[in-house]
């Protein structure tokens, strides 16, 4: 498979990858400030955490340069940007453990892989969690939360339910429908990637995790491919094939 020439995909990915901040600023800015506990708080928060997944797919792409791939430099400050807004995460530590994971897929060098031994998913979610969350990371988070509730007056319960929790359940998301269901064993039929794609339909793949469940082993065979363009990716491939034989 190979990619489409990647010039022009530069305006639309820093379009998509602005999108996708912005509206996770306003759509957090707006709930915190303004939200109130109602019948539709449950849609906010799987909005709310939508979008956190969203950010963590934007520097996703920055790690492997297709947001704007001809600008290097903007490319690193979307998903620098998209990481601090998540969580307060390292881009360095998260783009080392990423290329780990392209280079050693679903096996014991694999950050993000359970131990061998240790196949249950919840001891799976913890080995996955702690590559990427440190201490210093735990409390530059709850110095923000007790500036936004004390210095700035903000409520507890809508930081609670339209910050943390959404930011909680999105990596549940993306463990699960990013890590899990495309990298779990057995890997007897699946290729050199250990990665198989979910047979999703695309509205679904999209909401589940930006269409990194549904098209995971196109994206190994071809990481140059932004997450949006993941869907064309296996229809330009099936065509190719269709030609071969």
């Amino acid at each position: 498979m190979t990619a489409p020439a990647i010039k022009s995909w530069d305006a639309k990915g820093a379009i998509t990858a602005t999108l996708l901040i912005v509206g996770w600023i306003a759509s957090t800015g707006l709930l915190v400030v303004f939200g109130k506990i109602s019948w539709w708080t449950p849609l906010a928060i799987i909005v709310q955490s939508w979008l956190f997944t969203g950010l963590f797919i934007t520097a996703h792409d920055s790690m492997h340069r297709t947001i704007t791939p001809n600008y290097p430099g903007l490319n690193r400050f979307f998903g620098a940007l998209a990481l601090r807004l998540y969580a307060l995460l390292p881009y360095d530590r998260l783009l080392a453990n990423h290329h780990l994971h392209h280079d050693h897929p679903a096996s014991a060098q694999d950050p993000d892989y359970h131990r061998p031994g240790r196949p249950r998913v919840f001891q799976w979610y913890v080995d996955f969690a702690r590559h990427y969350v440190s201490w210093k990371q735990i409390v530059g988070m709850a110095i923000v939360f007790n500036v936004f509730e004390h210095g700035l007056g903000l409520d507890k319960a809508n930081l609670l339910l339209f910050w943390v929790l959404p930011a909680l359940l999105s990596t549940l998301q993306l463990f699960y429908f990013g890590t899990v269901l495309p990298h779990r064993s057995p890997h007897d039929d699946l290729g050199e990637h250990n990665a198989r794609s979910t047979p999703l339909p695309n509205w679904l793949s999209l909401i589940t995790c930006f269409h990194f469940g549904g098209y995971h082993e196109e994206h190994h065979e071809n990481p140059a491919c932004p997450w949006w363009y993941l869907p064309n990716s296996r229809r330009i491939a099936e065509a190719n094939n269709s030609l071969r034989q």
